[in-house]
């Protein structure tokens, strides 16, 4: 063997070994974008900004918030999607992501298969707000009001594709009702509008919910959930209030650029997990309503298999209603 290819042999093997250990030891080598589709304020907005801050202090650089809202959480994803596949720019979306590939027909990314899966971060259960001025003063009553008052009742959301859409229109289907939507740029500025008593109803996640409820500013109806709230215990299931069949919980997950090195998946995962046993994340994540997933749920693999089993169940329901986003 000659002394040029023995170079050349052991430079290879060099590159082999330090691939790994550049994806572990250098990454992070500058600020990690972390983009969330929907406004400043809204419920996956408050969600993405804790769990930055405790990934900053893990991975050693900090991880900034870039809102990147429109299109139903399209925009946000794809600014992800066509990122470079370096670690440095990663998403957290919601439900919305197993929505999206039946709603919307024509992408300029690929809804699926441009992202790498990093792991779950929690399963919020959502709630049913409205002004206080409302009569209705129970879901029964709030059925029986939106069936009178027909498309003069408005029902407030995020816009196409967002949870509070869907939860609203699995809601008017359920019923049997067609209210006037009156979609805004992320439940945050919705939220104003209940407060404010211009909008009637808002289908939301606890985390935007919960302190309005327990300051008394709005009159909650029940929570689309199996099971009732923790920190909210006095509000009835929808079953429990006299509309079983009706539900809809929002998970969260992080995902990478496709095609991400596995060794900084690997890292982002880490991260994600420590993050999650924190116990100020514990303690703050407890304050809005919900809790962070199991560190199993919060692999690349289980969000995978959680991701693929909700795209599935939502395709059936979207082609039955023939409503796309495009």
């Amino acid at each position: 063997m000659s002394t040029i290819t023995r170079r050349a042999l052991g430079a290879a093997g060099l590159a082999v070994l330090a691939a790994p250990a550049l994806g572990q030891g250098a990454y992070p080598t500058r600020p990690v974008t972390m983009v969330i589709p929907f406004a400043p304020g809204g419920p996956t907005d408050i969600v993405g900004r804790l769990l930055a801050e405790t990934m900053s202090r893990d991975l050693g650089q900090q991880v900034v918030v870039e809102n990147v809202t429109g299109a139903g959480g399209t925009l946000g994803a794809q600014r992800v999607a066509t990122a470079r596949p370096d670690g440095h720019t990663i998403l957290l979306h919601h439900i919305g992501m197993g929505v999206i590939p039946s709603m919307y027909r024509r992408l300029s990314y690929d809804p699926v298969n441009g992202f790498e899966p990093i792991g779950l971060v929690t399963e919020v259960q959502m709630t049913l707000v409205g002004r206080r001025e409302l009569p209705a003063n129970n879901l029964t009553e709030l059925v029986a009001f939106m069936r009178a008052q027909g498309d003069r009742f408005n029902l407030a959301d995020a816009g196409i594709g967002s949870s509070s859409a869907l939860c609203g229109a699995l809601l008017a289907h359920a019923i049997g009702v067609r209210p006037t939507t009156i979609p805004f740029r992320g439940t945050g500025p919705a939220m104003q509008e209940i407060l404010g008593g211009r909008v009637d109803l808002l289908c939301d996640q606890t985390t935007q919910t919960t302190e309005y409820i327990r300051a008394g500013q709005v009159k909650v109806f029940a929570t689309p959930s199996r099971t009732r709230i923790a920190t909210l215990p006095d509000i009835p299931t929808t079953a429990e209030a006299g509309l079983p069949g009706f539900e809809i919980t929002v998970w969260h997950g992080l995902y990478a650029p496709k095609a991400t090195p596995q060794p900084i998946i690997e890292r982002l995962t880490a991260s994600l997990q420590a993050s999650l046993r924190d116990p100020r994340v514990i303690e703050r994540f407890a304050g809005i309503g919900t809790a962070p997933v199991s560190q199993d749920e919060a692999t690349p693999a289980a969000h995978q298999r959680f991701w693929t089993a909700d795209i599935a169940k939502w395709r059936p329901v979207i082609q039955a209603t023939g409503q796309y986003a495009d």
